[in-house]
């Protein structure tokens, strides 16, 4: 079920901006026992949203691993998005009006300091596992720093403790092509369409790989000259985003994805920090994926004191954290077992 949490108390950024206030747009599924012991918290990627049975089915939802009938399941719309929590879209109290580009950019660590917020407003004291990939799992490695002893378990998968050079290249070419959309900083909900679609195809070349492209995109026909099946694809992924999302949010967040690094302001290097985080922790890696490769995730479970580390040999790249659901259920499910 949809819910929206509003605080009207001064929220303050990492950078030094203050926003007067923040709306946090989140969904519940179960009930919440009477220990209190029966918490999961699932943090979602770059364009999700909150309702997490919608776009991890196979994982979280009736019959599954992440089950409502047992875990009162909680997944929250990062600020800076689109999807009801504070961000480009939603109205500055101050002005009356949208804030559109003027939103200011905002970090991991932000996100995770709404989300604590929400844990309070929820009375929630401890949380059993706290889940999440890719950018979902960089908010699960600040929040578990943040707050270890609310904090139980942690599974985390295509993720890493900080954002590579190769991640925020990708994101400077999504970015530019959003700034070459001339309409990109005008306050209006479409504003810089043209560029996202281009900006989501950028995307989708790292989501996937040569091996899922071949045999999903490839045209059999030889005498073809024009209108190939994988350029329709690419043109496709582009309007389906354009479609559901906005890109001053898409250009904010992938800002938000280049600051990451948990040790940052910590006076140690990310695996003394990652030496720190004592909760048992599940780490997954994906055979194939050139966005997040496996290096990321064993470099975290090297230095995590209780972490397991499973690999899976999956041909869909960085999207197999989302398409391999029911693969990633039965490996968290025997490890939460025990």
């Amino acid at each position: 079920m949809l819910h929206r949490f509003v605080s009207q108390k001064p929220f303050h950024l990492e950078n030094g901006s203050v926003l007067p206030g923040i709306e946090i747009a989140y969904h519940t599924y179960g009930k919440l026992n009477e220990s209190g012991s029966n918490v999961v918290w699932v943090c979602h990627a770059l364009t999700a949203n909150a309702d997490v049975e919608s776009w991890w089915p196979g994982l979280v939802g009736p019959g599954c691993t992440i089950n409502p009938d047992d875990h009162f399941i909680v997944c929250a719309n990062i600020i800076g998005s689109c999807y009801g929590s504070s961000g480009p879209l939603s109205q500055n109290t101050e002005t009356g009006t949208p804030y559109y580009n003027r939103f200011p950019v905002v970090t991991i660590r932000d996100m995770v300091n709404a989300h604590i917020l929400l844990r309070r407003h929820l009375n929630i004291s401890t949380v059993s596992l706290l889940m999440g990939g890719s950018m979902g799992g960089y908010q699960v490695l600040e929040w578990a720093i943040s707050e270890p002893s609310i904090v139980q378990k942690l599974f985390l998968i295509a993720t890493s403790a900080a954002e590579s050079a190769w991640g925020i290249a990708i994101h400077e070419a999504q970015r530019m092509a959003i700034e070459a959309d001339p309409s990109w900083k005008e306050d209006s909900e479409k504003a810089g369409a043209a560029g996202l679609k281009a900006a989501r195809a950028i995307g989708m070349l790292t989501y996937r790989n040569y091996t899922a492209m071949i045999q999903q995109q490839q045209d059999p026909d030889a005498d073809k000259t024009d209108n190939f099946k994988a350029a329709s694809y690419m043109r496709y992924q582009g309007e389906k985003l354009v479609n559901r999302f906005n890109a001053q949010s898409y250009w904010l967040l992938t800002k938000s994805m280049d600051s990451h690094n948990i040790s940052r302001g910590k006076g140690g290097s990310i695996p003394e920090v990652l030496n720190g985080i004592g909760q048992p922790t599940l780490v997954m890696g994906i055979t194939s994926d050139l966005l997040c490769p496996v290096i990321e995730q064993q470099k975290i479970s090297a230095a995590m004191p209780r972490a397991t580390y499973i690999e899976i040999d999956s041909m869909f790249g960085h999207d197999g954290f989302l398409v391999e659901a029911n693969l990633i259920g039965k490996y968290l499910k025997n490890w939460l077992q025990g």
